[in-house]
């Protein structure tokens, strides 16, 4: 009876009979829904809101390649995005956009001074794939609108519990993207730094960094008033710009208000 009673059952279908579950999208408990091989195959290919939430509310049309995205529902969270200016993106559309910005930011017209490409392109190659910058070039061009320069996305995050905290009110910078795009640090006690919006307003914070076993954990503290402003909370979105050629950081916040609320996400 007791091991009746622990069986997993595929949290789509209630199939208990599968022989190997994989994991879907988090719950607000922290773990990942199980589900069955089938339900879980669809689910890695993207095609679980159309096999299973075809005849349910909420598809919008992705405004660059009319694919109809199934938008207010959390197995397809991470399929598209938001835009500043409404409407919604599919994620496929996100990343050849991405790609078209790094291969401008990359071409000859944009290189400076000494030949080197803008944004320095050798450390913006460690960013990992979770990490990328979802934007389109209408948001780039909003950000700033100075007819000679270039911003160039480099990273994002998505908030954690912690990092939404206005107790704590700082910003975990994941390791590579804090070594790879902000300013060297020689000391854990750090230095403040300037930080733009994308509404133009120029922020200080203080960027530090923990000693953490063999490596370091790297912070940006004094974020209250910016959390206060922007409405930041868990499951938004936070992106890091650079404005080239002068070098200028800049951070924007996308809210996550399609859907139902943000699960609980570790830190």
């Amino acid at each position: 009876m007791a091991s009746s009673s622990m069986r997993k059952a595929c949290f789509q279908c209630e199939d208990s009979k599968s022989v190997r579950f994989k994991n879907g999208w988090r719950l607000r408990s922290g773990h990942f829904a199980q589900l069955c091989d089938r339900c879980g195959s669809l689910y890695e290919e993207g095609r679980f809101c159309e096999n299973f939430h075809s005849n349910d509310d909420g598809w919008r049309d992705c405004e660059s390649c009319g694919k109809l995205v199934h938008c207010g529902c959390i197995a397809s969270f991470h399929a598209y995005m938001l835009l500043d200016f409404g409407g919604v993106i599919c994620m496929e559309c996100s990343k050849i956009n991405f790609i078209r910005a790094r291969r401008r930011c990359l071409s000859p017209e944009t290189q400076i001074g000494n030949g080197e490409p803008q944004g320095d392109a050798a450390r913006r190659i460690q960013v990992d794939p979770q990490y990328w910058p979802r934007v389109t070039d209408l948001e780039l061009q909003q950000i700033s609108k100075e007819p000679n320069s270039i911003v160039i996305p480099l990273f994002e995050k998505l908030l954690s519990a912690s990092d939404a905290d206005q107790k704590l009110a700082r910003l975990v910078i994941p390791k590579k993207c804090a070594e790879a795009f902000f300013p060297d640090i020689s000391a854990p006690h750090g230095f403040p730094i300037k930080i733009q919006d994308t509404e133009g307003k120029e922020w200080e914070f203080h960027f530090r960094y923990w000693p953490n076993s063999s490596s370091k954990m790297y912070v940006l503290e004094g974020l209250k008033d910016y959390m206060v402003s922007v409405q930041w909370q868990a499951g938004d979105i936070v992106t890091f710009y650079r404005i080239e050629p002068i070098g200028k950081l800049v951070m924007g916040l996308r809210k996550t208000y399609a859907g139902p609320p943000p699960h609980e996400i570790s830190a």
